[in-house]
């Protein structure tokens, strides 16, 4: 501003001297004879006129320096606003960073919240679709929180045996005819849809508890009006009916189901037992099982060993000859009391059986040890065997008495075991079974007898034995089958000396006769319908052991959403050996073709 200020000043002077120089030209030009004091004058004014400039430079001099100050001013009033205002854009960098973080994170936040919502949408509408396919095709039934799935299948098949036994596909093995039998010289043929089964599963949820029940029947059972002339009406009869309730590896189960006995193919779990594969609906000899009531609890160890207790229904099966009527052991059903008031043979119980089990899953293979503890008990009449006049020994009373009676009991048990393997890949199954002890008889297939009947009245426990071999090969559309298996039953036996004269009695006794079981005898009436008695007149034929050898496929022509389509062949050969008797050991043997067409509900 100064240089400007100078530089202004110094073109009005010497525009001013320019503008003197040309009047005085002009006026020297103009007349000859201009005045010294006139000069003088102008000069004087000019002087004046340049003092008057001056102090007004001198005054924008004083302004431009007083501007110069409010400049420096503003310049610093400027720095300092420039340094307020980069302080002022850092925070509000950094505020701004922090709030790009902020509305990241909520940006984060709310794309994995869209996410998650369109992961449940589309789930949803999963189930959506599961729902409406389940409707058009429902896999199962859901009724107020409970999943209810049917199952079962409709069988027809067939039994063919050239040894007649006048049984369903189910093998009454104690039965075999020996060749005195009328119906061992008859083969059978019998066609049959009674194997059909129906199931129905129900499963629901109680905060961590799973409630569990399980039906199913089918219709091999034979009411008293039950016959083969025109409607082969049988009745429905239960095979299972039990409920279950599952916590934190603990379970508790009860009702009618497979026996603790039975084995699994998954730790102790119900509906996971391994039965044969066979047609028969009597399994394969040598395989132990039951079902009846029971109350189990088990304990689930991380899915590697698995510990179980059951209460089951008792039942004592007693096969005997040669006794004084000196024991009672049960009865014939009480119809009012709605058992089997024609045939059906029930103990009077003394307690539960007890069964333990432990299974193993190391990592190959599945390992099971068992053990079973049964009571058995009687009504023993000491006197009930005297001859007619004659005394009671030991006592005054004469003649057959009820005096003394007394309840006698006796404890049998067994011990057993089950392991089964896979081989490649799953397509190959080999199992081992084996059960051992004094009265378990009725936990076999062959249903031997549990105990027998001294001549005292007093009760002797049967030693039984079972074991079965199974090989199964698997594939996609076919499944193998071959079984091995027996079961045998010990001798017991006494000699009843208070009968004249004395006679064996008892299981097994070699003074038992079986003369007459090689010889046919004539039929027992004129109507057709009955042969030969049986068991034969002259022929104890006490089953020493029962040996089954079979083999068998089941071909899948369709398995699908639409169920299971199935047929399979199975030939069984079954050999029947006795106890020695006088006079010689009576054998028989069974050949068995069995057919099954079945369908399975999906």
């Amino acid at each position: 501003m100064r240089q400007v200020a100078s530089v202004v000043l110094t073109l009005l002077l010497v525009g001013h001297l320019t503008m003197a120089q040309s009047s005085a030209s002009g006026t020297r030009k103009a007349t000859a004879k201009s005045s010294q004091s006139q000069v003088s004058a102008q000069l004087t004014q000019m002087q004046k006129a340049l003092e008057s400039q001056q102090q007004q430079i001198q005054q924008l001099m004083q302004q431009l320096q007083s501007r110069d100050g409010q400049i420096q001013q503003l310049q610093q009033q400027m720095t300092q606003v420039q340094s307020s205002a980069t302080e002022a854009q850092q925070k509000a960098d950094a505020a701004a960073a922090q709030n790009n973080q902020q509305d990241v994170a909520a940006l984060k936040s709310s794309v994995a919240d869209l996410q998650t919502n369109t992961t449940n949408t589309a789930l949803s509408l999963q189930d959506t679709q599961k729902r409406i396919g389940e409707m058009e095709s429902p896999l199962a039934i859901h009724f107020k929180g409970i999943t209810i799935t049917p199952g079962g299948f409709l069988a027809a098949e067939t039994v063919w045996r050239n040894r007649a036994l006048a049984a369903d596909v189910n093998t009454p093995f104690t039965s075999i005819p020996f060749s005195g039998n009328n119906q061992g010289h008859l083969s059978e043929f019998y066609g049959s849809g009674r194997q059909s089964r129906i199931a129905l599963l129900a499963e629901g949820k109680l905060s961590n508890t799973k409630l569990t029940g399980y039906y199913e029947s089918d219709f091999l059972s034979a009411a008293v009006t039950s016959n083969n002339n025109q409607s082969n009406s049988y009745s429905l009869r239960q095979r299972q009916l039990w409920g279950q309730a599952a916590l934190h590896g603990w379970s508790f189960t009860a009702g009618q189901m497979w026996s603790l006995v039975t084995e699994t193919k998954k730790g102790v779990d119900n509906r996971s037992e391994a039965l044969p594969m066979t047609i028969d609906a009597q399994y394969t000899v040598g395989f132990s099982w039951a079902r009846q009531y029971g109350v189990r609890v088990a304990k689930n160890f991380h899915d590697k060993m698995w510990l179980a207790v059951s209460l089951e229904n008792p039942q004592t099966t007693l096969t005997t000859h040669g006794n004084s009527p000196n024991f009672v052991v049960g009865s014939l059903g009480n119809s009012g009391g709605l058992y089997n008031a024609f045939n059906g043979n029930y103990s009077f119980n003394v307690a539960p059986d007890l069964i333990g089990k432990a299974v193993f899953e190391p990592g190959f293979g599945h390992y099971e040890i068992f053990g079973i503890l049964a009571e058995f008990r009687d009504r023993v009449f000491p006197c009930g065997a005297t001859a007619a006049g004659a005394s009671c020994q030991g006592t005054n009373v004469t003649g057959p008495s009820a005096f003394g009676a007394f309840n006698s009991t006796k404890v049998g048990g067994g011990l057993g075991a089950n392991a089964r393997w896979s081989f490649v890949q799953k397509k190959v199954d080999f199992g081992l079974h084996f059960l051992g002890g004094n009265g378990v008889g009725r936990y076999g297939t062959a249903g031997l007898a549990d105990v027998t009947a001294r001549p005292d009245g007093q009760l002797g426990m049967i030693r039984s034995y079972q074991g079965l071999g199974t090989l199964e090969l698997h594939t996609a559309k076919l499944d193998v089958y071959g079984n091995g298996g027996a079961e045998y039953a010990g001798r017991h036996f006494g000699i009843n000396n208070l009968v004249v004269p004395a006679v064996p009695v008892g299981y097994g006794a070699p003074g038992f006769v079986n003369s007459g079981c090689s010889t046919e005898q004539v039929p027992g009436g004129a109507n057709g319908f009955t042969p030969a008695a049986n068991p034969l007149p002259k022929c104890t034929g006490d089953t020493r052991v029962i040996i089954e050898g079979t083999f068998g496929f089941w071909y899948r022509l369709y398995n699908g959403p639409k169920g299971r389509v199935q047929w399979g062949p199975q030939y069984s050969y079954v050999v029947r050996n006795t106890w020695a008797g006088t006079p010689g050991q009576p054998a028989g043997n069974e050949n068995m073709v069995l057919t099954s067409f079945r369908y399975y509900l999906p």
